[in-house]
């Protein structure tokens, strides 16, 4: 492979890993220790943290008004007791102007003891859990829970090392009473409830979701009339230049690489531009998702053949000269000129690409969508020119390229209905209920179905004398997702545009006596009243933060909530607290107030939940499931994002009602 293509690969990989770096959330802790020290007869809990340069925790004895305090929860048993309070390392009290308090901030690598009394000659486990607050000169975060495990031995003779004496100093000079450790986010013993910690996280998987959905977006791109004329006059152009196969296959491969530079390029600069908060808003700003729904109107009238979306002349006339140049910067400014030049065809596809990547999505969103699109735009040129004998078995350009572009324009109209659907719902304008939207798209894709037919022709549509083979197979996929579709506007579930279709709660017709909760469930929309009905029934809770325009959130509710066993547990055992961070309903004034977490203007009932959902738990997505008990305890690792493993899901809930039985 020459040079060039080399540079090319090593850039476009060392972008991707650029960008999987600075999508990382920046983690305070690096590692944490905990072991047991004896010291004669008595016995010490020990925990040591090791913070990453310029973070550092806060004490346990942090006044009431400033950061949160380190604090420690340990699982009551009968094997042993506490003896005092934990003591930590020595801390620096300086005057913080953020909080505007004095704070004790703890050293670099901070160190904490417990000390216990063995009640038992029997070996046995202490478990337990640390929170706190870490801060450095920019931003503060919650660390994430600590879960600590200390196998206890009264038979053996040593425990584990113990840590050097120099390290660790008491607490007994500091004037302050401190507070008992707060039990919010303590872990109840696990009796034969399963291990704590098999309760992970569960991964989110929309980063290949995203690729793949840009991939199939390029498949698209290649046959529209704009891009597959291109390719047998682009490798042809290069076999011929080059003067050998070699040499034309190697110039068609940097042409290759260099469209899935400018095309990863484009998501990097989305990504840096908005910046992953904006990102965020995407999916929930209505004068974001009205926009997105007039480009997506005129995406889809560009693609009937209205107009067509062009860039200015002077732009492509430029590019085009530069790639009269030899060498790489030639070639890579002929990619340059293919993409202005396709701009009309692709356009509104990478925009639809782009607006979905980033809706809701990570940093990654975006490029891993041009990515996908990119090599799969790219991969023909290499391959013609890898085998320039499969020119010959192309079809011919013609007529069906542009119905495949109308196709498109039937496809970009339904889209459209989603992103006005976003904003109907967080704002409760109650207008395009489920029934109508699929209506819509019932009308849509009948229309798309006919038209493949040949039975509807626009202006610069060529005369169909006879349906094809692939007109026909493709017509009859169509007029099926119709029919498919046809009966949930009578109230069928339509698994398959979960996360598409609005709630199945948000219907016109309800049934006498329905709320809005999925499947009918009781659920409530307010925090404090949910808590207060639980202690009521004397119930464990789910704390369901969800939002309105969360397609993985309906996807578990369609999927997974509507599995019989599932919901007898959701309606029998558990009260249902759903909290839609995306709600842009206005808060009443007096309960307007500003985070003390993020520091930002909590003004609707979204801004609340996502707040209390960010300060207590650390986390931003959704769907998130936090069991707790009515004392608001947890009982498990919290769920997080989409997994249709039913059984899986059970055994979470299983775990935590085990846990709320045994204490």
């Amino acid at each position: 492979m020459p040079k060039p293509a080399r540079i090319l690969i090593a850039t476009f990989f060392f972008l991707l890993l650029y960008l999987e770096s600075f999508s990382q959330m920046a983690q305070p802790d690096r590692k944490w220790e905990y072991s047991v020290e004896k010291k004669g007869n008595e016995t010490f809990l020990v925990v040591k943290g090791h913070m990453n340069e310029g973070w550092h925790l806060y004490s346990q004895f942090t006044p009431v008004g400033g950061p949160m305090a380190t604090s420690f929860a340990f699982n009551p048993s009968s094997n042993y007791k506490l003896i005092g309070k934990v003591t930590e390392s020595a801390s620096t009290t300086a005057y913080d102007s953020t909080f505007e308090v004095n704070v004790m901030v703890l050293g670099h690598d901070p160190v904490f003891r417990q000390k216990i009394e063995v009640l038992t000659d029997k070996k046995f486990t202490i478990t337990g859990a640390i929170d706190g607050q870490a801060c450095n000169d920019q931003t503060c975060v919650l660390i994430n829970t600590v879960n600590l495990k200390f196998v206890i031995n009264p038979d053996a003779t040593k425990e584990s090392v113990v840590a050097p004496e120099d390290t660790v100093t008491t607490t007994a000079a500091i004037d302050t009473t401190p507070p008992s450790a707060p039990v919010e986010n303590a872990v109840i013993a696990a009796g034969d409830c399963g291990d704590w910690s098999s309760g992970e996280f569960i991964a989110d998987k929309s980063f290949w979701g995203i690729f793949i959905a840009g991939f199939i977006g390029g498949l698209l791109a290649l046959l529209t009339p704009c891009v597959f004329p291109m390719i047998p006059m682009t490798v042809s152009f290069f076999t011929k230049r080059s003067g050998s196969r070699k040499k034309g296959l190697q110039n068609a491969i940097i042409y290759a690489l260099s469209i899935i530079v400018i095309y990863v390029t484009l998501g990097f600069l989305v990504t840096v531009t908005l910046g992953s908060d904006a990102l965020n808003d995407l999916s929930t700003n209505g004068y974001f998702n009205m926009a997105f729904f007039i480009i997506f109107i005129v995406f889809a009238i560009s693609f009937f053949g209205a107009f067509e979306i062009v860039l200015p002349s002077a732009l492509v006339n430029k590019a085009d000269q530069a790639s009269d140049k030899g060498g790489l910067i030639g070639i890579f400014f002929m990619a340059f000129t293919l993409s202005l030049v396709s701009f009309s065809c692709t356009g509104p596809i990478i925009g639809t690409l782009l607006v979905e990547a980033a809706h809701g999505r990570s940093y990654l969103g975006p490029v891993a969508g041009m990515s996908g699109f990119a090599i799969a735009l790219a991969l023909p040129f290499a391959l013609f020119a890898a085998f320039p004998g499969w020119l010959n078995t192309i079809p011919k350009s013609g007529g069906w390229l542009n119905s495949v572009k109308v196709c498109l324009g039937f496809i970009e109209l339904a889209l459209a209905l989603k992103f006005l659907s976003n904003v109907d719902l967080a704002y409760h304008w109650d207008m395009l209920h489920r029934e109508t939207f699929i209506a819509f798209w019932v009308v849509i894709f009948a229309l798309m179905g006919i038209y493949l037919l040949g039975k509807i022709k626009f202006s610069h549509d060529s005369d169909v004398s006879h349906v094809s083979v692939p007109r026909l197979i493709f017509a009859i996929l169509t007029f099926s997702f119709t029919i498919y579709i046809i009966p949930g506007i009578w109230g069928a579930p339509v698994k398959l545009l979960s996360g598409i279709l609005p709630p199945e709660y948000y219907k016109e017709w309800k049934a006498k006596g329905s709320g809005e909760c999925p499947h009918d469930l009781l659920c409530f929309h307010d925090y404090k009243e949910g808590m207060a009905y639980a202690k009521a029934q004397g119930k464990p809770v789910i704390i369901d933060f969800t939002g309105y325009n969360c397609a993985n959130c309906r996807k578990m509710e369609d999927n997974v909530w509507s599995d019989p066993k599932i919901l007898k547990i959701l309606s029998d055992d558990y009260v249902l607290i759903s909290l839609y961070v995306d709600d842009k309903k206005e808060l009443p004034v007096n309960e307007q107030y500003t985070s003390a977490f993020s520091g930002k203007k909590i003004r609707t009932i979204g801004n609340r939940w996502s707040d209390m959902q960010a300060e207590k738990y650390n986390s931003n997505s959704q769907p998130m499931y936090v069991l707790i008990d009515n004392k608001e305890q947890k009982l498990a690792k919290p769920w997080s994002g989409f997994d249709p493993d039913i059984d899986k899901y059970k055994k979470f809930l299983d775990e935590g009602l085990c846990r709320y039985r045994n204490q």
